[in-house]
């Protein structure tokens, strides 16, 4: 999508602070981070939320699933770390753009909000 910024940003569009990248994902920086660690992790191919995934992207969503673990490792995150993805405007999902959220590096509160 050519006015998506999560696009612009996983291909390298506009310049963020990249964690990891390879050709299906990518995982930087969040600009307002909520934790110590706050990081976003995003297709490269556009998808807009939860809602629009189809049978087709059920191995990349399960390759971002499994990559989770190997981001939270690389940043330190051994004491644990919280997953989240918000759907829809009473799920807050302000970008659409499928993402997830990877904070730590606090005890982190529940409920969230």
């Amino acid at each position: 999508m050519d006015d998506c910024i999560f696009c612009k940003l996983a291909n390298g569009e506009i310049p963020t602070e990249m964690v990891y990248q390879d050709d299906r994902i990518a995982c930087f920086k969040d600009a307002s981070p909520q934790a110590p660690v706050h990081v976003l992790m995003v297709p490269k191919r556009h998808i807009a939320s939860l809602d629009d995934l189809t049978p087709e992207d059920e191995e990349l969503m399960g390759y971002m699933m499994l990559k989770i673990k190997d981001i939270a490792s690389s940043l330190g995150l051994e004491n644990g770390y919280r997953a989240v993805i918000n759907c829809g405007e009473d799920g807050q999902q302000t970008v659409k753009h499928l993402h997830i959220h990877i904070l730590g590096k606090r005890k982190l509160t529940w409920p969230p909000g």
